[in-house]
């Protein structure tokens, strides 16, 4: 509201003022249709940026070592404002120690800008695997949470803060959350294996040291986290469209069974061992056709780079939902995406193929 003081003026100052008071009012009012258009907020304003990608590294089975280097510094060379690793730090057939998170930080920390983790099953879920050492992996998902989670900031030598679902170290500490630039990131716990839901005896057991009362324990905590992953996803979006971002990223590891054009007639989300990320699919599908903006998907685990769209199936094709997947061992590379609001999608793909990996 703008206020107006009068004073006794000359017939042509009065003139003079009257104008400059109504130009003022009728600016005012256009800064207000500018805020809000039928009670929509003003989109953010995007400037064209890129971002990495990357996962599933190292194997040690693969020999991998050698090639981290190279792709670190063919990473740090690009002009990327931050990554995103989606999981799987280390290779399923190797222990889940202590020391293998720590390894993992190291890694992260020769990163010269931000890099934003996001665990995977190798990492906790596959941990009551007897070549994994038969730990419980209830217990080493508190690990990861405790000492990879302990704070909201990124890792990298450049540090980002982050929005966290749960509290430092606790619970649903892992989802996360960052708005760069007008575009929404959101890093989600959902690990390959079925998103730790146990779907039978047999695979209770199968290569592991885990007991009956553990398996009950394991679809206990994917009940709790399923519903905060989708409610974490929700809030995104509802974020999202409440200011105008014309674009939202979803990173998580687990591949959740995409039905591919060359499996015509399967759906592998149908087949035993994927029902676990149903009803977080089902979320999805429904935020994604009441947003308007453009949706990206990342994630590791079956280590084929691929870029597509694969939800629902052929023949209901959600148009703005994009699916990339990362680079896996053994095959050390990366993906860089750019963001360009002008172009006709949002995100651009593209990979990245170091030399001598």
């Amino acid at each position: 509201m703008h206020r107006f003081v009068f004073a006794v003026l000359p017939a042509r100052r009065t003139a003079l003022a009257l104008v400059a008071a109504a130009l003022l009012v009728t600016a005012g009012a256009r800064s207000a249709a500018a805020q809000s258009t039928a009670g929509q907020p003003a989109a953010p304003v995007v400037t064209p940026f890129s971002f990495g990608l990357w996962g599933d590294l190292p194997y040690a089975k693969n020999g991998d070592g050698p090639k981290m280097k190279r792709l670190i510094d063919n990473m740090n060379e690009a002009d990327i404002a931050f990554s995103m690793f989606d999981g799987d730090t280390k290779d399923g057939s190797s222990e889940c120690t202590d020391g293998s998170y720590a390894d993992a930080v190291a890694l992260f920390d020769q990163l010269k800008r931000p890099m934003i983790y996001v665990p995977g099953d190798n990492e906790w879920t596959d941990c009551h695997r007897l070549n994994n050492g038969g730990y419980d992996n209830l217990e080493r998902l508190a690990h990861v949470r405790k000492t990879l989670f302990a704070t909201n900031q990124s890792y990298g030598q450049a540090k980002l803060t982050l929005e966290q679902q749960g509290k430092p170290g606790e619970a649903f500490s892992e989802n996360t959350r960052l708005i760069h630039n007008g575009i929404v990131f959101v890093g989600l716990n959902i690990p390959g294996s079925n998103n730790n839901k146990v779907f039978d005896e047999k695979d209770c057991t199968r290569k592991s040291a885990r007991k009956a009362e553990q398996c009950a324990a394991d679809n206990a905590e994917y009940e709790e986290r399923d519903a905060a992953n989708i409610a974490w996803m929700k809030e995104a979006l509802a974020k999202a469209k409440a200011i105008g971002a014309p674009g939202v990223v979803l990173t998580f590891q687990a591949d959740l069974g995409f039905d591919l054009p060359e499996t015509e007639g399967v759906d592998e989300r149908k087949t035993p061992g994927y029902d676990g990320y149903d009803r977080f699919i089902d979320a999805l599908v429904a935020e994604a056709r009441g947003y308007d903006g453009q949706i990206l998907i990342v994630h590791g685990d079956t280590h084929f780079f691929k870029v597509d769209k694969p939800l629902v199936n052929q023949a209901n094709l959600i148009a703005n939902v994009t699916r990339v997947e990362t680079f896996g061992s053994p095959n050390a590379h990366w993906v860089k995406v750019d963001v360009d609001p002008a172009a006709r999608e949002l995100f651009v793909v593209h990979p990245m193929i170091v030399p001598g990996n």
